[in-house]
């Protein structure tokens, strides 16, 4: 059953998604009682390519844990009920096109309520790489709303349980920094939730490059073909997935800062310890024996969740000024986020070099920026450096950017400000036909195998040799 029925014919939540990957083999059950630190992570690093993992009492604990809900690219389509050719114009229609949230009076994710809160004692929350200073919560959608317009804004963060009430959280300059900038002018706190366990249109639409004041629970809603269904909060005033799994809700505390980190980020390296912003946690909610989702550190779902929705908001923000451009990726190899590569339908020489500028400004982590031509496949490291390899020249064809704002994550940097470097890799418009016409053997795919080869070749060979010697 395709994901889009399953979230029209029942609540969009973790639940039908855990389902859809059972029916199909892709969901691993792990022993009881694995240990939440490192073991759990390390179980799910094995099977990152392969399947999603539930862990059964974790560390003796009533909630169960999994991880893994992306093995692939193709599982993120899957998941909003596309094809992969499909994944990243559907995540466009959704952008712009969202559905507003639909507000409810309960919802599941409030059966159960904790107001004296002992989060390690509460929830599930391992420590996953090997220099983490401890656990953290890695899954969760940190809602904030806008203190003085009430709009709302969905992002993930790292979150380090500093004590029982207390979680330390790295902001970024984004969204939520940005509400919270604005309730310390105010004078105020900024009443957040953290909500762990939500279908994965909720996890995908949390990153997408949204301007501010663009609720991301809307661009869910459009991926998913209805509004998301909300509750508020019980002890604030933002609006909750009401079939999530769990809910803390709390506070990011005025002019108050304390050690967070180090911890394992996407650039597999470890963040500094530093002192940032801190959350005071006023109450808990969570559904009747609810799950808890947790992602590794730096594996490969942190990476490619947060790399396919930012794919998506790129090839929008490019295809304004250039029609031509085909697609875009952001390769496993530069972390899904730092190097891109952008194909085209090249119309001018030198047009390269401004596509390059452009995505150098859509997105601050863009670090490098390969663009091809329309016959390369980007989605295939190999054939991107055979572009490089085969049709550019550094002296003619590098562009270089120094003291730009880049990724504070990226150990290169000073504080942030990176070098970008944009490659055109693509073949000049005037070239003879043949000169960078690509090599192919004709008939090569119409090939049947099953016809071509023989059924046992070891008899054939022993046949071959038989008749060599005499």
């Amino acid at each position: 059953m395709p994901m889009d029925n399953v979230a029209r014919n029942a609540p969009a939540d973790l639940r039908a998604w855990l389902a859809y990957l059972a029916e199909r083999g892709k969901l691993a059950i792990a022993r009881e009682g694995v240990a939440l630190a490192d073991e759990l992570a390390a179980i799910a690093k094995r099977l990152e390519r392969d399947s999603a993992v539930l862990f059964p009492r974790p560390g003796g604990h009533e909630i169960p844990v999994v991880a893994n809900l992306f093995a692939g690219r193709d599982w993120v389509a899957e998941s909003i009920g596309v094809t992969e050719h499909q994944l990243l114009p559907r995540f466009l229609a959704a952008a712009s096109h969202p559905l507003p949230t639909h507000e409810v009076a309960s919802g599941p994710v409030q059966e159960v309520v904790h107001d004296d809160v002992d989060l390690l004692r509460q929830l599930p929350v391992p420590k996953h790489n090997e220099r983490d200073s401890g656990p953290y919560i890695t899954a969760g959608l940190l809602i904030a709303r806008n203190p003085r317009t009430g709009v709302q804004n969905v992002s993930i963060h790292r979150c380090q349980i500093s004590g029982k009430n207390r979680i330390g959280v790295l902001l970024l300059p984004r969204h939520t920094f940005s509400y919270y900038r604005l309730a310390e002018q105010l004078g105020q706190a900024l009443e957040i939730a953290i909500v762990i366990g939500a279908h994965p249109a909720l996890m995908l639409a949390s990153q997408a490059i949204a301007a501010l004041d663009e609720d991301e629970m809307a661009i869910a809603g459009a991926l998913l073909g209805a509004p998301v269904n909300v509750v508020k909060c019980r002890t604030n005033s933002v609006r909750v997935p009401a079939h999530a799994e769990i809910v803390i809700e709390g506070r990011i505390l005025q002019d108050v800062r304390e050690p967070e980190g180090p911890f394992g980020e996407f650039p597999q390296y470890y963040g500094p310890r530093a002192n940032r912003e801190v959350i005071e946690v006023d109450a808990i909610t969570h559904r009747k024996k609810p799950i808890f989702h947790t992602i590794v550190g730096g594996g490969f779902e942190h990476l490619i969740l947060g790399g396919v929705p930012r794919e998506a908001t790129l090839l929008q923000h490019l295809r304004r000024s250039f029609p031509n451009v085909l697609d875009v990726r952001l390769t496993r190899g530069g972390t899904c986020r730092y190097h891109l590569a952008i194909k085209i339908d090249k119309a001018n020489d030198g047009e390269p070099k401004n596509i390059m500028m452009c995505a150098f400004g859509a997105h601050y982590d863009i670090k490098q920026v390969v663009v091809v031509d329309k016959d390369v496949d980007i989605s295939s490291s190999d054939e991107i450096e055979w572009a490089v390899a085969t049709r550019f020249q550094a002296d003619r064809d590098l562009m270089v950017v120094s003291g730009a704002l880049g990724s504070k994550l990226d150990p290169t940097t000073d504080n942030g400000i990176s070098a970008k470097m944009g490659l055109d890799a693509t073949a000049p418009v005037s070239a003879p036909e043949l000169a960078f016409k690509r090599i192919r053997v004709n008939g090569e795919e119409d090939i049947d195998l099953a016809i071509a080869l023989q059924a046992d070749p070891s008899a054939a060979i022993v046949r071959l040799l038989a008749e060599a010697r005499t």
